[in-house]
C-alpha cells in the first residue's frame, strides 16, 4: 500500500470524502501465502477455506479462489459472493445452523459441500439424496466436542449423541452420498486450545475407523497486529507458526504411517485479512465538556468493530494549527454516548486532521449497520491507481425496499 500522507489524503477526500476503508490487497495474499506455507511445511496436504463471515468483499473472495482456496460460506447470500468471483462449487464448503434447503438442493447437486449441523438439516439431505439418485451427494458432519476451553459450543453434533449416530449411519449407509468431511468449530483463539481440536478429531477418526477425504478443524485464530493493540490483550497472541505447531503437526504425527493422508483444512478470517483494512475518519469538532475533551469525527466505532482496546492511529495533519491534548476521547458521529473509537488520546490534534485507524480487516465492513449514515467508500491503493472496491452508500441503496406510501 502506498504512503498515506498529506497529499495523498488530499487527493483522496476530493473524490470520496472525509471518511472511506483502505484495503491492502497486497497484504491479504502476503498473509495467505504464509499461513498456507507455515501448515503445509508440517503437513503438506493443507489449504485454506477463507471465512467470508469475517470480509466478503468480493476483491478478497476472488484472491483465495486464484490461490487455489477454498470458500467457507455460511449462508446463501454468501454462497452467491463465492458463485459470483468465480468459485467452482467443489471449492465452497457451507457451513452455519441454518440453511435455505432449497438453495442447499441446487448446490448439492452442483457438486458443493455441505456440513451438516442438525438431526434436521440430515432430514432434508435424505430428502435430496432420495430425490436425485443420479447425483452423488458430498455431506460432512460438523463435529462437536471439549476442547476443554470453558464453554459448551452449540455448533455441530455432540459426538457421543444417538444423533450424531444416526447422521453417520445415514450416510454411510445411502449410496449416493460421500462423507466427504469432518469438521470442527471452537470460537476461542487462544493457542493453548489448538491441540485438543487437533486431537479431538484424531481420536474420533480412530475410534471410528473412518478416514474422510477431508479433516477441517475450522478458524479462530488472532490475526497479525501492532504492538500498541497486541499488549492490550490478556492473551498471548500467537503467530502462524505457533497455530501449526499447535494442530498440524498432531495430524503429521498420526498420519505419518499411513497411507491415506486427508487433506487439512482451517477456516480463518482475522488471521488473513485483520491487518488489511484500514479506516480514515476526519476530525470535525473538538470540545472541552465539564474539563473533558471530546474529537468528533465522520466514522464510528461500528466503522472499525473494535470495543475495549485503543486501535493503532496515526494522525496526518491537514494544515490546521494543531494544539496538545491530553486524555482526549475520539468519538464518532452517532448519537450513542459509547461511540468512542479512542480513549484518552495524548498528543497534537487539530480541526480536519485525518485518523487512520489500522487493524479493521475483521467484521468492521460486514458488521456495519446502516445506522444514522449509510456506510463509507473501499479503496485499493496498492497499485498505481485508486481502485474503488466499494463506492459509497446512498440513501436509494438503503431505502429501496422500504415502501413511503
Amino acid at each position: 500500500m502506498m504512503t498515506i500522507d498529506k497529499k495523498v489524503v488530499e487527493s483522496l477526500r476530493s473524490n470520496y470524502g472525509d471518511a472511506f476503508y483502505l484495503l491492502d490487497s497486497d497484504q491479504f495474499i502476503s498473509n495467505f501465502k504464509e499461513l498456507k506455507e507455515t501448515f503445509s511445511h508440517i503437513y503438506p496436504h493443507f489449504n485454506i477455506a477463507y471465512s467470508y463471515k469475517t470480509n466478503y468483499t468480493p476483491k478478497f473472495c476472488r484472491i483465495v479462489k486464484d490461490l487455489g482456496g477454498y470458500a467457507e460460506v455460511v449462508s446463501e447470500m454468501e454462497l452467491e459472493i463465492a458463485k459470483r468471483v468465480g468459485c467452482d462449487a467443489n471449492k465452497i464448503i457451507w457451513n452455519g445452523p441454518i440453511k435455505n434447503f432449497e438453495i442447499m438442493e441446487n448446490f448439492l447437486c452442483a457438486g458443493g459441500t455441505v456440513n451438516i449441523d442438525s438431526i434436521e438439516e440430515m432430514a432434508y439431505v435424505k430428502k435430496i439424496a432420495s430425490n436425485h439418485l443420479d447425483k452423488m451427494i458430498h455431506i460432512g458432519i460438523r463435529c462437536n466436542y471439549d476442547v476443554y476451553d470453558g464453554v459448551v459450543s452449540r455448533f455441530g453434533f455432540d459426538i457421543d449423541s444417538d444423533d450424531f449416530v444416526k447422521a453417520l449411519s445415514f450416510i454411510q449407509n445411502t449410496s449416493n452420498i460421500k462423507l466427504i468431511n469432518f469438521q470442527c468449530h471452537f470460537a476461542k483463539r487462544q493457542v493453548e486450545y489448538w491441540p485438543a481440536r487437533a486431537q479431538g478429531m484424531v481420536d474420533l477418526i480412530d475410534r471410528l475407523g473412518i478416514i474422510p477425504e477431508r479433516i477441517d478443524i475450522g478458524g479462530g485464530l488472532f490475526g497479525k497486529m501492532e504492538d500498541t493493540l497486541k499488549v492490550q490483550f490478556k492473551a498471548h497472541i500467537p503467530t502462524y507458526q505457533e497455530y501449526a505447531l499447535a494442530a498440524a503437526q498432531v495430524f503429521a504425527d498420526y498420519f505419518n504411517n499411513k497411507n491415506i493422508k486427508p487433506e487439512l483444512l482451517i477456516e480463518p478470517g482475522s488471521a488473513l485479512v485483520g491487518d488489511c483494512m484500514k479506516f480514515l475518519a476526519t476530525v470535525k469538532t473538538i470540545k472541552d465538556v465539564r474539563g473533558k475533551k471530546f474529537a468528533t469525527v465522520l466514522g464510528s466505532q461500528k466503522n472499525i468493530s473494535m470495543s475495549g482496546v485503543n486501535p493503532p492511529i496515526e494522525i496526518i495533519a491537514m494544515g490546521q494549527e494543531q494544539k496538545e491534548y491530553k486524555d482526549l476521547d475520539i468519538v464518532g458521529f452517532t448519537c450513542i454516548e459509547g461511540d468512542v473509537l479512542y480513549h484518552n488520546y495524548t498528543g497534537k490534534l487539530a480541526h480536519e486532521d485525518a485518523i487512520i485507524i489500522s487493524n479493521c480487516g475483521s467484521y468492521s465492513l460486514v458488521m456495519k449497520p446502516p445506522f444514522i449514515l449509510p456506510n463509507f467508500p473501499v479503496l485499493d491503493i496498492c497499485g498505481n491507481q485508486v481502485e474503488v472496491i466499494k463506492r459509497g452508500e446512498t440513501f436509494s441503496d438503503l431505502f429501496r425496499t422500504f415502501s413511503f406510501a
